[in-house]
């Protein structure tokens, strides 16, 4: 009885999962569609080169500029809550 639980699930698994794998490569084929895989190419190829290495370093680089603050409101700026 367990095995044919057993079997009956896989089966169940199966069935479900193969609609999936159909509709996973099924893509439209429009001119714009085509420059996808052409862009992704592009993209490994930079990785391959090396064009993005140290990441986490470049990351910080925005936190360097010096700009005034538009989304601090002026109430949290007060020293006064600060101090307690």
């Amino acid at each position: 009885m367990r095995r044919l639980a057993l079997s009956a699930l896989v089966a169940l698994l199966v069935a479900l999962a193969t609609p999936a794998l159909a509709f996973a490569h099924d893509q439209p084929e429009t001119q714009q569609s085509r420059w996808i895989m052409a862009d992704f190419i592009a993209f490994l190829a930079a990785w391959k080169a090396g064009h993005f290495q140290e990441l986490d370093k470049i990351g910080s680089i925005p936190l360097y500029v010096d700009e005034e603050d538009y989304y601090t409101p002026e109430w949290a700026l007060d020293e006064e809550e600060w101090e307690e």
